[in-house]
C-alpha cells in the first residue's frame, strides 16, 4: 500500500510529533483540532522537532495543513492516526465518523494508549481499525505497539506495519488485546515498586532515577529483559538463570510493594518530584531526555 496523504486527529503532544515524523517522511499531512491554538501550536512543534529529524521547520511545513474539521482532514487520507482523549464514547463517535467519511482504503489508527480498539468498533465496520500506539515521543521512540480489534482484517494488521517501518518505526504486533497493551503495563508494573519505594522512604525520587539509568536502563535498551537474563545466566542462559536464580527471585514476587497512594502521600510524592526537577523547565527538561535518547539511538544503529 502506497502512502501519500495522512490525518492527524488531535494536536496534543502525541499528535504533534506524529505530524513531523509524517512530514518527514515525505507524506502530505492535514491536522484536525479544536484548540483555537492550533496553526501556532504546529509551527512551534515543527520548530522544536525538525533539527531532531535532520531537516527544517520550512521544509516540514510544506507539507502540513490545518483542516477545518475531523471531515475535512480525512477526505483524501491513505492513513488516518488519531490521537484523541482516552474515552470510550469519544473514540466511538469519532470511528463512526472515519469510517463513514475517510476513503475506503484508508487505515484507521489509535494512538489510543490503554484502550483496545474492540472497545469502541462495537456497531461499525472495524476492519481497517486498529491500535498503533507509540511511545512519547512517536518522532524519536521507535517503538509501535500494533493491536488489532476483533473485527481487524490482517490485510490491515499487514499494512499498519509495512506503514510504520515506511516511517522508520519498530511496529511489534500484539496478538492479544489486553488493556494497556504490552509496553504501558510494564511501565506501570515498575512504576509501582518505584513509588512504593519512595513512599516507604528507601529512596528519593531523584535517586530511583539514577539506579535505573545507571543500570536497567542501559542493559534493557541495549537487551531487554529476556536477554539480559539470558546472558545473566552465563553459559547455561537462561535456563541457568530460571533454575538456580529464579526461585530466589520468585520470593520477591510476594513481597513488592503496595503502595497507598493515598492523597497525604501522593501530595509527598508529587513534592518530592518537584524538589528533585521543579528547578529547571519543561522545555529544559524535554531537550535533555531528547538529547540523550538520541545518542542511545544513534550508538544502537551503529552497532
Amino acid at each position: 500500500m502506497k502512502f501519500t496523504n495522512a490525518a492527524v486527529i488531535g494536536a496534543g503532544t502525541i499528535g504533534l510529533s506524529w505530524t513531523a515524523l509524517f512530514a518527514h517522511h515525505g507524506l502530505t499531512v492535514r491536522v484536525s483540532d479544536p484548540r483555537p491554538d492550533l496553526a501556532e501550536a504546529i509551527s512551534d512543534a515543527l520548530t522544536s522537532f525538525a533539527p531532531h529529524l535532520g531537516t527544517t521547520a520550512e521544509e516540514l511545513a510544506s507539507r502540513v495543513h490545518v483542516a477545518a474539521d475531523v471531515t475535512e482532514s480525512v477526505k483524501d487520507a491513505d492513513v488516518v492516526q488519531e490521537n484523541g482523549p482516552e474515552n470510550v464514547e469519544f473514540k466511538k463517535d469519532l470511528f463512526k465518523t472515519l469510517v463513514e467519511e475517510a476513503p475506503e482504503h484508508a487505515l484507521l489508527l489509535s494512538s489510543s494508549s490503554a484502550i483496545p480498539s474492540t472497545a469502541f468498533t462495537g456497531g461499525i465496520d472495524g476492519s481497517r481499525v486498529l491500535i498503533g500506539h507509540p511511545f512519547n515521543p512517536p518522532h524519536l521512540i521507535p517503538l509501535v505497539e500494533v493491536v488489532p480489534g476483533e473485527q481487524t482484517s490482517e490485510e490491515s494488521v499487514e499494512a499498519a506495519v509495512g506503514f510504520y517501518t515506511f516511517l522508520g518505526r519498530t511496529p511489534v504486533v500484539e496478538r492479544k488485546e489486553i488493556p494497556g497493551f504490552v509496553g504501558n503495563r510494564l511501565q506501570n508494573a515498575l512504576s509501582r515498586e518505584a513509588i512504593y519505594l519512595v513512599e516507604q522512604g528507601v529512596v528519593t525520587p531523584e535517586d530511583l532515577d539514577k539506579v535505573i539509568t545507571n543500570s536497567l536502563g542501559i542493559r534493557w535498551a541495549a537487551v531487554g529483559p529476556f536477554l539480559g537474563s539470558h546472558l545473566g545466566g552465563g553459559p547455561g542462559g537462561y535456563r541457568h538463570m530460571a533454575e538456580h536464580i529464579g526461585q530466589s527471585m520468585k520470593k520477591m514476587w510476594a513481597g513488592l510493594g503496595n503502595p497507598s497512594q493515598s492523597p497525604e502521600e501522593q501530595e509527598r510524592l508529587i513534592e518530592a518530584v518537584e524538589k528533585a526537577y521543579g528547578s529547571s523547565t519543561y522545555s529544559e527538561l524535554a531537550e535533555t531526555r531528547d538529547r540523550k535518547q538520541l545518542a542511545v539511538l544513534n550508538a544502537m544503529e551503529e552497532n
